[in-house]
């Protein structure tokens, strides 16, 4: 089961991160633990709830339509080693320490004014966006298992059963086998959390687009516009 994961920034608002594709739906697909949608304009409390900026998976909602009915848990920041690997589900902590609260909420706020870039399940998605709004951390290298406890479960998952599989061999013990299995699992989700790794560097959220290589992408988006926009008028 995969988690939604969020920033709570105060006044029952959560800032988070979403695929772009599903931000104007109102079909109710929260059973999609992968991609849940939370429809936009039918909060009867908070009229900003739903808020995003265009072309922007980056969206503002209350905490009940951030919730739809499901259970409220607080990720942990700054575990220790053995905290962390003593965590069967994954996406649920990190080693990596928290900043200060108020630096958690600029980040947070000036990413649903700017986005977060384009949404992807396994290398940039709400869990990622969430560590990076608490740690301020980024990856150098992209390429691989993505820096979020989800995804690397979601590959940690079947790449330890492949792992340990010439061990089967010498334990014919399901109990053996299971253990292996279960002890893979956890390494490899300790090996790719962002409070472990060696290549992250620290960004500011006002570098970030650049870090990343959005800012080419949004001039040529604002480029476009204005000259949809010049077609309009002269028609």
């Amino acid at each position: 089961m995969s988690n939604h994961v969020g920033i709570f920034v105060g006044g029952s608002k959560v800032v988070h991160f979403r695929p772009e594709r599903n931000l104007d739906s109102s079909v109710d697909t929260s059973s999609n633990l992968l991609d849940p949608t939370f429809p936009r304009s039918t909060c009867p409390t908070f009229p900003d709830c739903g808020f995003r900026q265009p072309n922007s998976g980056v969206v503002l909602s209350c905490l009940d339509c951030f919730l739809r009915n499901g259970s409220l848990y607080c990720f942990e920041y700054g575990v220790t080693p053995s905290v962390f690997l003593a965590k069967v589900r994954g996406g649920t902590c990190t080693t990596a320490a928290s900043d200060p609260l108020e630096t958690v909420i600029h980040r947070a706020m000036y990413l649903l004014q700017n986005g977060f870039g384009n949404y992807d399940i396994f290398e940039n998605n709400c869990e990622d966006f969430a560590l990076y709004c608490k740690t301020g951390l980024l990856i150098l290298d992209n390429l691989g298992i993505g820096r979020s406890g989800q995804a690397s479960s979601m590959i940690g998952a079947p790449l330890a059963a492949l792992l340990s599989s010439p061990l089967k061999l010498l334990m014919p013990s399901p109990i053996g086998v299971a253990t292996v299995t279960a002890g893979m699992y956890c390494v490899t989700r300790y090996a790719t959390d962002i409070g472990i790794r060696t290549d992250v560097i620290k960004v500011a959220v006002e570098d970030l687009a650049m870090n990343l290589g959005w800012a080419g992408r949004h001039d040529e988006a604002a480029e476009e516009n204005e000259a949809s926009n010049r077609q309009v008028v002269a028609l």
